[in-house]
Order: C-alpha cells, then structure tokens, then sequence
C-alpha cells in the first residue's frame, strides 16, 4: 500500500512525497501549490509541472536533506530502518532540516508556530555530544525530528542569550554544533581559523564560535538560513530556504564528488548565471571562494559545500543568491587525507600541481574573463597571507595553519615562476 508524506514549503503545502506500491519514492506537485499566481518550485532540479517527478528525478533533492554515509546507516539501524530507504527517514527525521521544507506523515497536522524547546544544562549538552556518534542527529529520540546533511557528527540547536535549548517536533534551530572528531585533531580550531581567515578578507561567510561543554569542545555555527524578524505577537524565528548545488542539479549525494559524477566547477558557475537574481556578484563570489578553498587547502569543497539561499518564496519577487561559505576546513593539514580537490580547477585534481594557467582555463570553463581571473588569484592571496595572524584564535593549529598556507602559496609562485 502507498505511503504519503505532506511536502511544506514554510507553512504551506507545496507536494507529496510518495512510497508507492513498489517502494520507489516518487513525487507530485499539490495542485493548489501549482494553481498559485506566484508559486516557486521546491528545488530548482525539481520545476513546477503536474507530471509526477520518477525517483531518479526526485531522489537528489530529497535525498539530499538526509545525513549521509556512516552517520546514515547508524541512524537507519537505531531507528529500525533500512539506511537505503530515502522515505522511511525522512517519515522519521524529517522535521527541522536545512531550509525551510517540512515533512509531515499525510493526514496529520502540520505543528503550531508555538514551537516547543527543551532547556539545556552544561552537562546535558555535553552528554548529548559524547552521545552524537552512538546516536546522530538524536535521530530515535522523542520528540526530535532533526534532519542535517554531511557526514560529520553534529546537532541543531537553539540559542537565546547564553541559553541552548533541543528544537522539539518541527521547531526551528538557530545553531548547529559540531563536536570534537578523534580521528581529526583540532578539527574544531581547523574549521574555525579558515571561517575567521574567510571573514577577515571579506568573503561572506556563516559566524562560528569555539565553545566548550565540560571538556567537549565543539564549534558553534550561526545557521545562514534562519533569521529572526517582528511580528505582532513579538520577535519570531523564521526559516529561509535553500538548497545544495547537489540537489539544485538533481544529483545524489553519494555521487557528490566529481570524479563520481558530481558536480563540476564549471556546472556550478552555470547554475549561478542561470538562477542568480544577481550574477555578476554571485559569480565573483563563488570565483573567491574556489580560490580561498585552494589557498587555505580545503580539498573537500564538492557540491555539497555551496548552497542557494531563496528568500521570498512562494512571492513574485523571489531573491536567490550564493549562500555565504560553510564547512571550510583545510584538508590538506591531515597529511593521511588526500591531496585531490573535490572539483578540478581548469582541468587539474592534485592540489600540489594547479598554476596559474589552471586558473585561466577556469576562467574559460565557468565564462569568466581571464584577466579577471589571472589578477584575482593573487589579489586574495595576498589578502589571505596578511590577515593569517588575525583571526583571533589562540591554539597551536591556527599557527600550524598558517605556517602551512604560507608554504602551500610559496610552492604555488613557485610553479608560476618557473612555469
């Protein structure tokens, strides 16, 4: 017998998700959400049509809200699931995920906005994060519905004051956290010395904050995609949608590196030119971002790792634009990780080989001007390499970092002088 759960775009139901006698996951537009004036399509891989979108259609986008990976079968085996089954997760933890889609079992109320919280002392939150790789996402617990693409340990949270608080049901989070990893030391001054470096030479970027809960460290990251306004009734959290580039092009997340099909630079510029409501800023941006992923060694920047950001969904003036840098780490400090970019840069994947001429026949691929491009490259790096000491972190990996961004960038004037 088929399955349905109610697709919310927001409060409004925009489709249906559906497990049909087969067992494929398939979708269908609801037709009030097609017969509005202004209506927005959920994923830009998914267009506003009556036809019924076929799993392979649908399967990027949806698939795409869900953790991936070990975290993926963990959650599967504590929730009595097969890790293969797209719908039966999302039926189960698919309440507060990234954007602002909800999934609710067909014929059940969507939640009140009164959302609900549960209060978090120090030693909870430290217990929960001891907890997240026995139990990602908090995914079985009652009364959490949390949802997060990626492959690492996190959670989603609240934050008022110095209060945090677990988002109950479908409410909205403020905060992911993300703990410590044993395999990876310092991860956690990793991640947040290439947020600040990004920030301090003027590339958007989401806000972190090194935190400690008893002796879990764990980075705080400021959610991009909630945002606070006024109401009658007082201040209200809203969410904002957005989507991966992975799910914006219809591919699936086990294919999002580009040797495996995944997306390529040169697709992700063209998404950008097409849907952008401001291409030449959105473009230049993304330019920046491809570079300061080289110069500070993020290899692991695959499609996953860019987002849209829609606002006034639903609305005749729908704004999409790039959404600002997340998960920025410099792979290339773990010498056991490899040394292969998750996208080429204009036809190279070893990091240790780009030069410049790389960076032009990006600039060709992605329709870019190379002069453009040739002048940006070392405008941002010597940006990056002023700025190396003002992040403000005090730990050993942000000297370590430094040290080893100025030698990577040394190695590369190296291959451009002799190239």
């Amino acid at each position: 017998m088929a399955k349905i759960l109610d697709v919310y775009l927001h409060r409004e139901l925009v489709g249906h998700l559906i497990q049909n006698d087969g067992g494929q996951m398939v979708f269908d537009y609801a037709e009030n959400w097609l017969q509005k004036p202004d209506a927005t399509p959920l994923s830009h891989s998914l267009p506003l049509r009556r036809k019924r979108f076929t799993r392979k259609e649908c399967r990027g986008y949806f698939a795409g809200v869900l953790p991936e990976e070990s975290k993926r079968e963990i959650i599967a085996r504590n929730l009595g699931i097969s890790g293969r089954n797209d719908y039966a997760m999302l039926e189960r933890i698919g309440g507060e995920c990234a954007g602002a889609v909800t999934f609710i079992p067909a014929g059940e109320s969507l939640p009140a906005p009164d959302d609900h919280y549960r209060a978090l002392s120090s030693p909870e939150l430290a217990g929960i994060l001891r907890e997240l790789p026995r139990r990602p996402l908090l995914a079985g617990e009652t009364g959490i519905r949390l949802s997060l693409a990626g492959a690492q340990d996190k959670i989603a949270v609240r934050i008022v004051g110095e209060a945090i608080s677990l988002p109950l049901g479908g409410a909205p989070s403020t905060h992911i956290l993300k703990p410590a990893v044993e395999r990876f030391a310092g991860v956690v001054f990793n991640e947040a010395y290439c947020m600040r470096l990004a920030a301090e030479v003027g590339l958007p970027v989401a806000k972190t904050e090194i935190r400690c809960a008893e002796d879990v460290e764990y980075l705080l990251v400021e959610r991009y995609d909630r945002t606070h306004s006024q109401s009658p009734k007082g201040e209200t959290l809203e969410r904002l949608h957005q989507e991966d580039f992975c799910q914006a092009l219809g591919i699936v997340s086990e294919n999002k590196y580009q040797k495996e099909g995944g997306p390529s630079l040169k697709q992700c510029f063209a998404l950008l030119r097409e849907v952008s409501s401001a291409p030449v800023l959105d473009l230049a941006r993304l330019l920046d971002a491809v570079i300061f992923n080289f110069l500070v060694g993020n290899n692991d920047a695959h499609g996953k790792n860019f987002s849209l950001l829609y606002r006034y969904v639903g609305t005749a003036s729908l704004d999409t634009r790039l959404a600002p840098l997340y998960d920025v780490v410099s792979t290339y400090y773990y010498p056991e990780l490899t040394r292969d970019m998750a996208m080429k840069i204009g036809g190279e994947y070893f990091s240790d080989r780009v030069s410049i001429a790389n960076f032009e026949q990006l600039a060709e691929d992605a329709g870019l001007a190379k002069p453009l491009v040739r002048s940006r490259v070392p405008e941002l790096a010597e940006a990056v390499l002023s700025n190396l000491d003002k992040t403000g972190i005090e730990h050993p990996v942000a000297g370590a970092l430094a040290d080893q961004i100025r030698e990577h960038f040394d190695a590369f004037r190296n291959r451009i002088r002799n190239g």
